[in-house]
């Protein structure tokens, strides 16, 4: 399988007739944002008056490992979900570059809160891909030590780890600890009130939180254009802090501008949001089909800013990775392929009945009577079964 090609497959071209408000909101789309870009799409270098970075062609490959592997490891998530081994899995395809650039600006003492897809930043922190997926097959209930990696367990609840994080940062700040903290949500949860209340106490108490919005254009099937009437990152000026749109598919980019971000709240300045103009090149979830109500053009000429082909072709221009290099990569994602395949097929079916154990601290009646009232509808399968014999 080859990884970088995942995301650039040639598109199903739609028969459906364009509307006005479709081909309106394409444009709005398709339109070049004033984002910070340090590497554009053609895999050269170019210049920014606030923002650059200096990396070893090491740390430059490293960058490309990540993304790779973790484009790998997803693709195989989505593959194990599509073949009943999953329950849901919610791919971070096209978002590879917003995740390790930022997860790698971390220091080991920060903690992030994170949402449902934060794979490549979950990848970052050292959680082993396996627990990820024994959660979302539903034999685990996170799968992770939170203090291990200072890495939050996964948060379904659209937005509310922003209120997480910013009570975490406010911890932090009282303890006089340089630590920072980043919160991770997208352009649908910027909708939330749990957001606009985070952002509020997190700027009157100056916490030293980074809100990172991975602005993948679509909240689902609710474009961005319909759900806010600025650029996201310039809502940050009405709470009283700075925001900055960077391009989410430059991985350099989002590296400068998180650990800018980061450290500024190190030195005691406050939060800072950040949005990272990006794509969502799968489905929201694999339950979800985009192509009800999305455009086959629009998807394509995202797929002309791919993250990994951008940095690759980088890195063959400048002489940092030679074909072996690549090959050995290559080598080592299938590896992890294979890795996660077995692991999942090892673990155990989840238990129907557990989803009873934990609704409240202690026993309650009705809970009890729902869990004899469910039990009773699997053992009629059971007797239905033996009747057919």
């Amino acid at each position: 399988m080859t990884v970088e090609g995942t995301a650039a497959r040639k598109p199903r071209r739609s028969s459906k007739r364009t509307s006005a408000s479709a081909t309106k909101a394409t444009g709005a789309r398709s339109a070049e944002p004033q984002l910070v870009q340090l590497l554009n799409p053609e895999g050269e270098r170019v210049q920014h008056p606030e923002y650059d970075i200096d990396l070893s062609p090491e740390e430059l490959r490293g960058l490309y490992r990540d993304m790779v592997l973790t484009r790998r490891f997803d693709a195989e998530a989505t593959s194990l979900q599509r073949q009943g081994e999953l329950g849901l899995w919610a791919s971070l395809l096209g978002q590879e570059a917003a995740q390790i650039g930022s997860g790698r600006a971390l220091r080991d003492d920060d903690y992030v809160f994170p949402t449902y897809r934060e794979h490549g930043v979950a990848w970052c922190r050292g959680v082993d891909p396996t627990n990820l997926l024994g959660m979302f097959r539903g034999v685990n209930h996170g799968g992770w030590d939170p203090t291990s990696n200072n890495f939050h367990l996964y948060t379904i609840v659209i937005g509310s780890q922003t209120l997480h994080a910013t009570g975490y940062a406010m911890g932090v700040a009282k303890d006089g600890s340089d630590s920072a903290v980043i919160a991770y949500f997208g352009d649908g949860a910027s909708s939330q009130g749990d957001v606009a209340e985070s952002f509020t106490f997190s700027a009157v108490y100056n916490a030293p939180v980074v809100f990172f919005c991975q602005n993948n254009q679509w909240a689902i099937s609710e474009p961005t254009e319909k759900q806010t009437r600025v650029p996201l990152y310039q809502r940050a000026q009405g709470f009283g802090f700075p925001g900055v749109r960077v391009d989410g598919n430059d991985v350099l980019a989002c590296l400068a501008v998180t650990r800018s971000a980061l450290e500024r709240a190190r030195r005691g300045e406050g939060p800072t949001l950040v949005e990272a103009f990006t794509y969502r090149m799968g489905a929201h979830t694999t339950s979800d089909d985009p192509t009800r109500y999305r455009l086959d053009d629009e998807r394509a000429a995202w797929e002309a800013k791919d993250p990994i082909l951008r940095l690759r072709t980088y890195l063959e221009k400048e002489g940092l990775a030679d074909a072996a290099y690549f090959e050995e990569l290559e080598t080592e994602s299938e590896t992890l392929g294979k890795r996660v395949r077995e692991a999942v097929r090892a673990m155990p079916d989840p238990d129907d009945m557990a989803m009873f154990d934990h609704v409240y601290a202690d026993g309650h009646a009705l809970v009890d009577e729902e869990r004899a009232q469910f039990a009773a509808y699997q053992a009629s399968f059971a007797d239905a079964d033996g009747e057919g014999k």
